[in-house]
């Protein structure tokens, strides 16, 4: 899938929903029977939530940063939802540990890369819990919003890139905060446009968002923009579902970040030789972790 407005065409021209458009051209595509499709996005799902649970107990250390999910639980608590509310902060915490997690090689989903993984299951299973009395049918719903999630990331890789290596983290984080959007809006019963207007939105809000990672390691600052960027997804949903629009087209949006992200210059994507990597903490913090491998390494 190459384009948004091939996906909202098809679905109005066949009268499918927007799942059933993305299966049917998925179908025509691949030759994989359409049920088959959906039985390995349920899979996902799984593995997902999975992650989203065992990340919550993990206790293993990062190499740089403590635990951030559960702080950030428990001043929710005492707050009633702080300023935020309780779902940007649910979905935020969520973020932090899958994202912890996988810095302390806990098994995830790459959402669509793994230095973005917490951000989709963040959104996705905090909306989970606020609408769990709402739906029978929740997971079919989960299920659908992760198969849109993934046709948002499909035309985003085939129009610009996934790759921070390539296109900075407007290209992972900035994705998944894309996908995830786009997923609320359709969990929320927004229309396909808005659907599209939720990716525009959230993308033009990320464009030339560089990947500095300190010590190339996917911890700084990776896992706090992780829970910082559910609230741009959320919000992106928000007002798309209000009925505010993208001047710009989704596609021609997307295809802005392909050209941002081969703008940007290479000391700013993924090779932590500038932004935050470069910073005096950060070569501190990067030293004393040599130091401490060193060591460790001699015992």
């Amino acid at each position: 899938m190459r384009a948004i407005e091939d996906i909202l065409k098809y679905s109005e021209e066949k009268h499918l929903t927007l799942p059933e458009a993305i299966l049917a051209m998925d179908e025509e595509f691949s030759g994989v029977p359409e049920g088959e499709i959906r039985t390995k996005i349920f899979s996902r799902l799984k593995d997902m939530a999975r992650s989203v649970s065992e990340s919550e107990g993990n206790e293993a250390p990062c190499k740089f940063l403590p635990i951030t999910g559960e702080p950030l639980r428990g001043y929710a608590e005492r707050t009633s939802g702080g300023l935020c509310g309780q779902f940007i902060l649910d979905a935020s915490a969520k973020a932090l540990e899958v994202a912890t997690y996988n810095s302390t090689m806990g098994r995830i989903v790459a959402a669509p890369t793994a230095g973005s993984c917490g951000i989709l299951p963040g959104l996705l299973f905090a909306w989970k819990e606020l609408r769990a009395d709402e739906y029978e049918d929740i997971e079919r719903r989960l299920v659908d919003a992760l198969i849109i999630a993934g046709a948002i990331g499909e035309v985003i890789a085939n129009r610009a890139t996934l790759a921070g290596a390539d296109g900075g983290c407007q290209a992972e984080c900035g994705a998944a905060a894309a996908m995830g959007a786009g997923s609320l809006v359709f969990l929320e019963g927004g229309t396909k446009e808005m659907v599209a207007d939720a990716v525009a939105l959230t993308i033009k809000s990320v464009l030339g968002l560089v990947c500095d990672p300190v010590g190339g390691l996917v911890e700084i600052p990776c896992i706090k923009r992780n829970g910082m960027l559910v609230a741009l997804g959320a919000l992106a949903a928000d007002m798309a579902l209000a009925g505010i629009k993208s001047a710009i087209p989704v596609d021609e949006v997307i295809d802005t970040m392909s050209r941002v992200g081969r703008a940007i210059p290479p000391s700013l994507r993924e090779t932590s030789q500038g932004g935050l990597a470069t910073t005096p903490t950060a070569k501190k913090l990067v030293g004393a972790l040599k130091k401490r491998s060193i060591f460790e390494d001699q015992e």
